[in-house]
């Protein structure tokens, strides 16, 4: 079953933000991810939610996303998404 990661960002640093940027994407592509969105146009019509920025990827699976977060490729770039912007993160199963 499809897996999404959505990312609800809240960038402070847009430099440290743009090295994450340059090398995430090989981390992406080794573990099969696809972006499918990363945008600041954000319509809540609904609630409370004031997102910034959104960022969804899709994985083959659950198990593809956790792989992928945990993997050594993406540990050694996740310090630069954490001093960059204050995030909040959620894997979902797709239909």
């Amino acid at each position: 079953m499809t897996a999404y990661a959505i990312f609800d960002a809240d960038i402070h640093d847009p430099s440290a933000m743009d090295e994450y940027l340059e090398r995430v994407p090989a981390t992406l592509e080794q573990y099969g991810a696809k972006l499918l969105a990363a945008t600041s146009t954000i319509d809540t019509v609904e609630g409370g939610w004031a997102a910034k920025r959104i960022v969804i990827l899709e994985f083959s699976d659950m198990a593809a996303a956790r792989t992928w977060y945990n993997s050594p490729e993406y540990q050694a770039v996740l310090p630069l998404r954490l001093k960059a912007a204050n995030d909040r993160v959620i894997f979902v199963d797709g239909l």
